[in-house]
């Protein structure tokens, strides 16, 4: 649900600079637009989809795209931000967004609007990471401790506010214009923030900044563009054959991205994810819990929004409050996972796994006793221990694995980390939401057995984090 990254060591710069309260706000508003946003826009899918008349295949890349232009600019807006300057970056983010959300909100066919969403994740990736960094320079002690207890806090909240945010929107139908407003909406809070980013915030660099790894950050994009266009349009459209060039594209576009990467670090460059990272013990188990973890939480969050309105008939306001128990089990579970930690070490994560695993079968049971007359309500104890299981295992996960990365390499690692988080999150959206596009149309399974099936398929995956998460290092040693 959210995205966490570990700061570097203060500079001196950072010691002489000063964050103001004003300053905190301006940037956990940064931090909170682009997690409402991920959140907001699934309660709103199903009446995009008939306003526009968009495939589910289509709805995919709305979620999915905004996924992709986030992973790929990740690395490169926090590099941006340490050369340019984080204050002018967050600001230029901003703008970004800003107006990215405008072109959301005003979108006159689905193809425009997942432009904008694109355009919409690329802006979210310049500004993220310049919060925690500006939170770095601005601060020192006790005040750096509780500006990320807030900046932590803030992630779980936006959760809340985002689902709910969207079921009150979109059920208002604010002058008949129906989901427009999720987006519409950023615009003043937007503005609002440019204003106090402008008075509020002070600017920092890094004195030795890292270059963007330009090469690596295109292949990267075209390898992940030539697998998931096709895996989500593919079989709305048929297979048409360019689906299937694009798909033997991307063997080749990762086998030269993989290529490129080894080249800049052997030539004392950065890349975008370093080989070296990626075969440090910690970082390469940590991977492979969190391939499968963020996969399905991906797709999970896709299929169960549009389950709630198209096969349950909740309505926006409803799903919004379906997806409430598991934001609220999320955000107060996070809150002591750092006690967790420190007392359980990396068995939080296997803890947390087996938790919403319990969830996962409460969900498939309520839906094969109460099904169609299921409720809200029905599904909150499910929807409660995912909550509170992805809490432990999603907050605590970051921590763990980075806890042997070097220092000095600190910012490294949790950048190929939050790469690969929202880079599998796509992935889970493009192919449990092709799943289940697939299987829950007339003539196939249906709405319920194919939601039931994306819920096996979870299942199976998180029953995977809890073996591998074995592994893991314990952060205490």
């Amino acid at each position: 649900m959210t995205t966490q990254l570990v700061l570097p060591p203060p500079t001196k710069a950072a010691e002489r600079a000063g964050l103001s309260s004003a300053g905190l706000i301006t940037v956990l508003l940064g931090a909170a637009l682009p997690l409402i946003d991920f959140f907001i826009v699934n309660v709103a899918l199903p009446t995009i989809n008939t306003d526009l008349s968009a495939s589910t295949a289509t709805l995919e890349l709305v979620v999915a795209g905004y996924g992709i232009a986030y992973a790929l600019f990740l690395v490169v807006g926090g590099r941006l931000g340490d050369t340019f300057g984080r204050r002018r970056l967050f600001m230029i983010g901003l703008t970004a967004f800003t107006v990215s959300s405008l072109a959301c909100g005003l979108a006159p066919s689905v193809e425009t609007l997942v432009l904008a969403r694109v355009a919409q994740g690329g802006s979210a990736a310049l500004m993220l990471p310049q919060v925690l960094s500006i939170i770095q320079a601005g601060t020192t002690g006790e005040r750096r401790s509780k500006a990320l207890g807030l900046y932590g806090a803030t992630g779980g909240i936006s959760t809340v506010i985002g689902q709910l945010l969207g079921g009150v929107l979109v059920s208002a139908d604010i002058a008949g214009t129906g989901w427009r407003p999720i987006f519409l909406v950023n615009v003043p809070i937007g503005l609002l923030g440019l204003v106090l980013a402008r008075r509020a915030l002070p600017e920092s660099r890094s004195t030795h900044p890292m270059g963007v790894d330009r090469w690596g950050t295109a292949l990267f994009g075209v390898a992940m563009l030539a697998l998931l266009i096709p895996l989500m349009e593919g079989h709305a459209l048929g297979w048409p054959l360019w689906s299937w060039l694009l798909l033997a594209v991307f063997p080749f576009a990762l086998a030269g991205f993989v290529v490129v990467e080894r080249r800049l670090e052997r030539d004392g460059g950065v890349p975008l994810l370093p080989p070296s990272v990626l075969r440090m013990p910690s970082m390469r188990r940590g991977l492979a819990v969190g391939a499968p973890f963020f996969t399905g939480f991906g797709g999970f969050m896709f299929v169960y929004a549009v389950t709630l309105q198209d096969g349950l008939h909740l309505g926006p306001m409803g799903s919004g409050l379906a997806l409430t128990p598991m934001a609220a089990g999320f955000f107060a579970t996070s809150l002591v996972s750092g006690r967790l930690v420190a007392r359980y070490g990396h068995r939080v994560v296997i803890a947390g796994a087996g938790v919403q695993l319990l969830g996962i079968l409460t969900l498939i049971a309520a839906t094969l006793l109460a099904w169609p007359e299921l409720s809200a309500l029905g599904l909150a104890p499910g929807m409660l221990l995912c909550g509170i299981g992805q809490g432990m295992a999603m907050t605590t996960l970051f921590r763990v694995v980075l806890s042997r990365v070097p220092t000095d390499r600190a910012g490294v690692g949790s950048g190929v980390l939050t790469t690969v988080q929202q880079t599998c999150l796509a992935l889970g959206v493009a192919t449990l939401g092709t799943l289940f596009a697939s299987l829950s149309v007339p003539g196939a399974l249906g709405m319920e057995s194919a939601f039931v099936l994306v819920l096996g398929v979870q299942a199976l995956l998180t029953t995977s984090v809890i073996w591998l998460s074995r592994t893991l290092p314990d952060p205490r040693g």
